[in-house]
C-alpha cells in the first residue's frame, strides 16, 4: 500500500536536486541514495525518472499558479502587480538551476510542453490582463498592442535571468530586473502611470 507522506517526501526532495543540479546530472541512484531509500521504493511511487520529472513539472506549475493569481489578488494596480510579479520571479529563479529548463526541453519533451502550454496560458495571460487593467486605469497608454507586448514582457524576464547574457560576476539579477522592467513601463505608461511608477521605484530604492 502506497504512503502518501513518502511519495511527498520523494517528490519534493528529488525537486530540490534537480534545482540545485539540474535534471540530466540526477541519477535515480542518486535520488535513493539523498532520500537514504532503495530504489525500489522509489519504483513504488514513481516508474522511471521521466514520470519522476513530468510529476516535478506538475507540481511547480501548480504551485507558481497559486502564487500568481495570490498576486493578483493582492497588487494595488497595474504597476503594482507588475513589480511585485518582477521580484516574485527573481526569488525563484534564484533557487533554480538554468540547467532545468534546457535539460526539460532536451530530454523531457512531455514536461517541457506542460511548461510551454503554462507560459502560453497562464503567464502570457496574465501580463495581458495586467496591460488591459492599466489600460482601464489610465496607467498605459490606450494604444498599445496588447498580445505583442505581453510576449516581450515575458521574453524580458527569462532574458534576465540568462548568465550568459547577465553574468552573475558583473550584474545583480535586481538591477537587471529593475532596469528592464523600468524600460518596459516607460514605453507603456501615461502620465498618471509614470507619476505611479516613480513612486514605486524610489520604495524599491529604499529596500
Amino acid at each position: 500500500m502506497k504512503n502518501s507522506n513518502i511519495e511527498e517526501r520523494i517528490l519534493s526532495e528529488t525537486g530540490a536536486l534537480f534545482f540545485k543540479h539540474g535534471i540530466r546530472t540526477i541519477t535515480m541512484d542518486d535520488i535513493a541514495s539523498h532520500l537514504g531509500i532503495s530504489k525500489k521504493t522509489i519504483y513504488i511511487y514513481y516508474r522511471d525518472k521521466n514520470d519522476l520529472v513530468r510529476s516535478f513539472t506538475k507540481e511547480q506549475i501548480n504551485c507558481r499558479e497559486s502564487e500568481i493569481l495570490e498576486i493578483r489578488k493582492n497588487s494595488l494596480d497595474a504597476i503594482d502587480e507588475m513589480v511585485k510579479m518582477m521580484y516574485h520571479l527573481e526569488n525563484y529563479f534564484k533557487s533554480v538551476n538554468p540547467a532545468v529548463f534546457y535539460h526539460l526541453q532536451k530530454y523531457h519533451p512531455q514536461s517541457w510542453n506542460a511548461f510551454k502550454d503554462f507560459k502560453e496560458r497562464m503567464l502570457i495571460g496574465f501580463i495581458e490582463e495586467n496591460l488591459k487593467r492599466g489600460i482601464q486605469l489610465d496607467l498605459y497608454r490606450k494604444e498599445i498592442k496588447i498580445k505583442i507586448l505581453a510576449r516581450l514582457r515575458i521574453e524580458e524576464v527569462e532574458m534576465g535571468f540568462n548568465p550568459s547574457l547577465y553574468a552573475p560576476e558583473d550584474f545583480k539579477i535586481t538591477d537587471v530586473q529593475i532596469a528592464l522592467i523600468d524600460h518596459f513601463l516607460h514605453g507603456i505608461v501615461t502620465p498618471k502611470g509614470f507619476k505611479l511608477m516613480e513612486k514605486y521605484r524610489k520604495s524599491i530604492k529604499k529596500k
